[in-house]
């Protein structure tokens, strides 16, 4: 499938638009904290089990990101938003299915395998178009689309709280809600298919296209090169440091204040997950383009060293203060979305634009890794201090603590990034060579 060329005098700001449409639908996912409670009661499902589908589904994310990234820049934008529209809604169908017969497995699997390849493809097939539309503010560019996967959120947790109340938290009320997702996204993300151009100078020539200008490396190249298994890793640490609080939030703060003369009901949780996806939406954009003016490693400095410091914060004082506890986790949530913007135009200057989509591809496979640790170690973790008899803030004590460590990690793995070495650049004449190997990824 050729992807659909602009035609001449084309805006180059109607292509966000087509990206929003599909990522914030597939945001959802950071909306899935508000279905563990109804499931684990309707499916008697401990935190760990009812994590298994967002665990998976991020786990898919980054596995088809990388194995599809390649077939995305071939393909086009317009081949990976159908692509991802059909996993995605199908997903939901599955899981609708799989909650009316309770049969867990069924969730498990639409939602986190079926529904995870969609997020994959979904979530790079418009990055490396909206950095060539937007080579001048590639931080910005990105962060207007990414953004959208963050707010994905903010509109899905009110909504999937309002649906849970209207038709019942038990096994019949879940999967209509799932079904009525998979029936609305498919019809917005088609949107996007539709309206999803490249530009001219991006259409291909052949099977490949024209090796730009300036310093550029090919996805084949790249993985062998030190700057981008250092990026891998302050991906995967901030991206744990974030999804732990994300994936848990709405059990999380009810918990923390449990025990207090003000405990936060069910609606305020849901609240609070939705602020967290503004925080989310909000880091994406916000924090990417200010790396347009102040650089990607110094914003990264910030997203690690500032979010360590958070989370010591959390876990001295959390518990005593509420809105120290939700300010917190919104500058956290900020920096973890603003990592996910960002990581493209950290990409692109030192890989450059020849194959930055599929670069990004394999290096979500961070995401993938991150999507198991964080949620795993919060919520095994919680799972056994309730065990031994532990209660509210201390659930999440030592999870925080480890947070803290793996930040640090990630700081000082920032700091290694140098630029790439000129043996691994890319010139025309090269990469015809390297091509005729280089299978679709």
């Amino acid at each position: 499938m050729s992807p659909p060329v602009a035609p001449a005098g084309w805006s180059r700001w109607l292509v966000p638009p087509a990206a929003l449409s599909v990522h914030l639908s597939i945001g959802q996912a950071y909306a899935w904290s508000v279905f563990k409670p109804p499931l684990e009661s309707a499916l008697h499902l401990s935190g760990t089990q009812s994590a298994l589908p967002f665990q998976l589904a991020i786990v898919m994310l980054g596995l088809s990101a990388a194995f599809g990234g390649t077939l995305v820049e071939r393909n086009g934008p317009r081949w990976a938003m159908t692509v991802a529209l059909i996993c995605f809604s199908s997903g939901f169908l599955l899981s609708a299915l799989g909650a009316v017969t309770e049969q867990y497995w069924l969730i498990v699997l639409g939602y986190g395998f079926v529904g995870g390849t969609g997020l994959g493809i979904g979530y790079i097939s418009p990055v490396s178009t909206l950095i060539k539309w937007f080579p001048d503010r590639p931080g910005m560019a990105t962060g207007i689309a990414i953004m959208g996967f963050g707010g994905g959120a903010l509109i899905a947790s009110p909504w999937s709280a309002q649906m849970l109340d209207s038709f019942g938290t038990g096994s019949s009320g879940i999967a209509l809600a799932f079904l009525v997702h998979g029936l609305t996204y498919a019809v917005f993300m088609t949107l996007g298919v539709l309206l999803v151009r490249v530009p001219r100078t991006a259409a291909p020539r052949g099977d490949r296209p024209a090796v730009p200008e300036g310093v550029q490396v090919s996805a084949r190249s790249a993985v062998r090169t030190p700057q981008f298994w250092l990026l891998w890793l302050v991906l995967c640490m901030n991206v744990t440091a974030g999804i732990g609080i994300l994936e848990k939030a709405a059990p999380m703060i009810t918990d923390f204040f449990a025990h207090t003369s003000a405990p936060v009901s069910a609606s305020a949780a849901a609240g609070f997950v939705a602020l967290l996806s503004a925080a989310n939406m909000a880091g994406r954009l916000g924090w990417s383009s200010a790396s347009d003016l102040i650089g990607r490693k110094n914003v990264y400095r910030l997203y690690l060293g500032v979010g360590a410091l958070m989370y010591l914060l959390i876990a001295l004082f959390g518990d005593d203060s509420k809105a120290l506890f939700v300010l917190c986790a919104l500058v956290i949530l900020s920096f973890y979305g603003g990592g996910f913007a960002t990581i493209p135009a950290y990409l692109k200057d030192l890989f450059g634009t020849y194959q930055v989509g599929a670069i990004h591809g394999r290096l979500l496979t961070a995401w993938s890794t991150a999507g198991v640790l964080g949620p795993l170690i919060v919520n095994w973790i919680a799972d056994h201090q309730e065990k031994a008899g532990s209660q509210g803030a201390s659930l999440y004590g030592l999870s925080f603590d480890i947070m803290i460590g793996l930040l640090v990690v990630g700081f000082i793995a920032n700091e290694l990034v140098r630029p790439v070495h000129p043996r691994h650049h890319v010139t025309a004449a090269k990469e015809v060579a390297d091509g005729r190997r280089e299978q679709p990824a």
